[in-house]
């Protein structure tokens, strides 16, 4: 592959433009008044599990394995019972880049971000502890609501791009909390509220979505790229996955996620994992489901502009995905499979976004793209330097720097056979 060829399309960072208002249905008013008569903590999908700030990541990593959870709340000590934050596979995911490129990168910039010198200095001590990496992606803040608060209160805070809010019990102690909503809730639940049926069979390229007919917006990887250089993708871009295309007839192949990181990376024993290239690493993703040629069976991550907004959340849903990719109209087909080399992606579809229209519905004042423009304001004060490289997939798959083990000991130099960060 020639090294001119792009690996990712990136987010520009002037802020999209929003219309002022959406068109909106007759009975709009009945809707927003109904939601605010049910309560968010209705909707708790997940229980919470609770870790000491001074667990170190590795063990923070086997329990969220071991447990199946999307997340740990994160007690800033043991003797103190308030959270301080919250621990998923996009902390993960971020820690583990650090790991790879924290010797690749130019000493003033790392000594510019104080965190990651805590976290390096930690490393070096022979532990980490997880309140270090906590939110260190960016994309999960603590959210917190009472349980008296409804779903307009949910919309708020997941239309600005957080995950997950954490529903606090009434009248008890800092860390009692009922459970975990999570933004893919929600979504269920809007597509399960039966007055917004004929408005949920609107065609995407009819609503005010930031990003359908955004290239830009395209997070994409070749197929020869590593896993690595998906992981770098995922954290300076500030977000949760990559579609991974074809180098030659820029087909989609399927999609990298942060989860798949946490859940493949991790565990791994081998130092090879990070310059696996991502074909191979889609086929460990698929082995589970019978699929070992990397390339997807069904249609599972493209739409097209004129597909339902019914269809393309139940998508959303059924794919366990945050983001869909648009492909471009074919044959008058209202869902392509998958995009091919006459086919190109056009923009992207989050659950972010489609959230973001019912928040307007409701009067909210959104901008779906704030949280990922501050996120990646921040990467790039301290990833500048292998930002640029990170767009040429040829810069990457031909060098010796991303051929370390995962574990960040390692990569600190504290013993270089340190092993994986979490032993399987």
């Amino acid at each position: 592959m020639a090294a001119s060829k792009r690996m990712s399309q990136s987010f520009t960072l002037e802020p999209p433009q929003f219309p002022k208002a959406i068109n909106e249905p007759d009975d709009v008013e009945r809707w927003v008044e109904d939601w605010r008569n049910v309560l968010a903590k209705d909707l708790i999908d997940s229980r919470i599990v609770d870790i000491d700030g001074e667990t170190s990541v590795e063990e923070a990593c086997e329990i969220v394995l071991s447990e199946n959870i999307p997340c740990l709340a994160v007690r800033a000590s043991e003797s103190e019972e308030q959270y301080s934050g919250l621990f998923d596979w996009g902390d993960v995911n971020a820690f583990l880049t650090l790991a790879a490129t924290r010797h690749t990168s130019p000493r003033d910039d790392l000594i510019d971000n104080s965190r990651a010198v805590a976290i390096v200095s930690a490393a070096r001590a022979g532990h980490v502890p997880v309140r270090l990496v906590s939110n260190l992606s960016e994309k999960n803040p603590l959210e917190m609501l009472p349980d008296t608060a409804s779903i307009i209160a949910l919309l708020e805070i997941f239309s600005r791009g957080a995950h997950r809010v954490l529903i606090r019990a009434s009248g008890s102690g800092p860390t009692s909390f009922l459970g975990i909503v999570s933004d893919r809730r929600l979504l269920t639940w809007f597509a399960e509220y039966k007055p917004t049926a004929a408005f949920l069979e609107t065609h995407l390229h009819s609503l005010s979505l930031p990003s359908l007919h955004l290239f830009s917006a395209v997070i994409t990887a070749t197929s020869t790229s590593s896993v690595l250089d998906a992981m770098r993708l995922m954290s300076e871009e500030g977000v949760s996955s990559v579609a991974v295309l074809d180098d030659d007839t820029g087909v989609l192949l399927s999609a990298v996620s942060v989860t798949d990181i946490g859940r493949l990376v991790v565990p791994s024993q081998s130092k090879q994992i990070l310059t696996m290239p991502l074909h191979q690493f889609i086929s460990l993703i698929k082995a589970p489901d019978g699929s070992t040629d990397g390339a997807d069976r069904y249609p599972v991550y493209a739409v097209s502009p004129s597909s339902l907004l019914s269809y393309t959340i139940q998508k959303l849903l059924a794919t366990n995905s945050h983001r869909l990719f648009i492909t471009r109209e074919t044959n008058g087909a209202a869902s392509p499979i998958i995009a091919s080399a006459h086919i190109p992606l056009t923009g992207v579809v989050s659950i972010v976004d489609i959230l973001s229209l019912f928040a307007r519905l409701a009067h909210l004042d959104v901008d779906p793209a704030r949280m990922q423009r501050n996120r990646r304001a921040s990467t790039a004060s301290t990833n500048s330097a292998h930002s640029a490289s990170g767009r040429s997939a040829s810069s990457h798959r031909s060098g010796g720097s991303v051929s370390r083990t995962p574990s960040l000991r390692t990569s600190a130099g504290a013993n270089e056979s340190g092993g994986s960060l979490a032993k399987g």
